[in-house]
């Protein structure tokens, strides 16, 4: 596919970890393309696509459900020798509606962005989402995105539900295409594990620190990413060194414990035996999660290198230990059964 055509000039720039400056922050937030990738654009304003098939939503974790969703979406629209355009929102809706002050991402703006780039779609339009968006009826939405892209077939999920009252579902977004000359394919729900595959399944898998349920529904393991920042060096002290990863406040972890994991630093992927918690036999009254990772046969300054830790398997639950001595003990033993894991 070419990109298409466009009335509005494309948005790019180099890739930051910023994501709490603000929508226009989130837009330049971006990796850097070449003339041909994936074209993105920070609103529906002023753009004016031609034959577009369309999928909507927040895609967040672009998860196994996402994924047939963009499968269906890209091999229709190519087939037909159209663009295909993903909408999707920043904030997340449960922000604005739900007032969620300490809202975390399963996928990070950023994340999902590289996500739906890698997926094959041509353009990702991320539009703000604000009160007069959702106060929008299902009728009005429709209305301009058939005029800005041209609108020819809208994939949706089995839950989509637009508009103010959520009364855009299927059967009324069809009505609204056969006045506005677009058809509507439903694309039914993935199941796993006798579920449905959803965001709310991750987090909760996440939240139970089942990290290996959450890598089955989102289809690659659960990770995260930041740059290596300075502890307070008791890893050091106690010959267990760490590398302390500086994670967006706004990304999901899963539950304290400890976990085997694979570490993406330079090219390179390194087994490690990852600490997410507070450190309580240190630290009994910290109550911020940290991310600490020991690299195994590891032995290089990492300090300010970006590292992605991607989740494999929860070896325990995080402890409070009646002494160092003992946790040493304990740290050894889960090395063992780290490396053993990831061999």
């Amino acid at each position: 596919m070419k990109p298409p055509k466009s009335g509005s000039r494309r948005k790019s720039s180099s890739h930051k970890n910023t994501l709490h400056e603000g929508h226009a922050a989130f837009c330049t937030a971006r990796l850097s393309y070449a003339p041909t990738a994936v074209s993105h654009y920070p609103s529906l304003d002023d753009l004016a696509l031609q034959n577009a098939w369309l999928t909507i939503g927040v895609f967040d974790g672009v998860h196994r459900g996402h994924q047939e969703l963009l499968r269906q979406l890209i091999s229709g629209a190519h087939a037909a020798g159209s663009p295909a355009v993903v909408l999707t929102f920043f904030p997340h809706p449960a922000v604005v509606l739900g007032g969620k002050t300490d809202f975390k991402w399963l996928t990070t703006p950023v994340e999902r962005g590289a996500l739906l780039d890698s997926s094959g779609v041509d353009v990702v339009i991320t539009q703000p989402f604000n009160r007069a968006l959702a106060d929008q009826t299902a009728e009005e939405f429709m209305h301009r995105l058939s005029r800005t892209l041209g609108l020819r077939t809208l994939v949706i999920g089995y839950d989509t539900a637009l508009g103010r009252g959520r009364q855009g579902t299927a059967p009324r977004l069809a009505e609204i295409g056969a006045e506005l000359n677009y058809v509507v394919r439903s694309v039914p729900p993935v199941q796993a594990q006798g579920g449905i595959i959803s965001s709310t399944r991750i987090r909760a898998s996440l939240a139970a620190g089942n990290v290996a349920d959450a890598a089955r529904d989102q289809g690659r393991p659960y990770a995260v990413s930041g740059p290596v920042v300075h502890g307070d060096g008791r890893g050091h002290t106690i010959h267990v060194p760490t590398a302390n990863l500086q994670v967006p406040e706004d990304k999901a972890l899963p539950a304290n414990g400890i976990y085997a994991c694979w570490a993406h630093l330079e090219g390179k992927r390194i087994p490690a035996v990852t600490n997410v918690g507070t450190r309580p036999t240190f630290t009994p009254e910290e109550h911020r999660q940290h991310v600490e990772a020991h690299l195994l046969d590891f032995d290089q300054d990492l300090y300010g290198l970006e590292m992605r830790l991607e989740f494999v398997e929860h070896l325990r639950p995080e402890e409070k230990f009646p002494s160092v001595e003992a946790l040493v003990e304990q740290i050894r033993a889960d090395i063992e059964l780290g490396r053993e894991i990831l061999k």
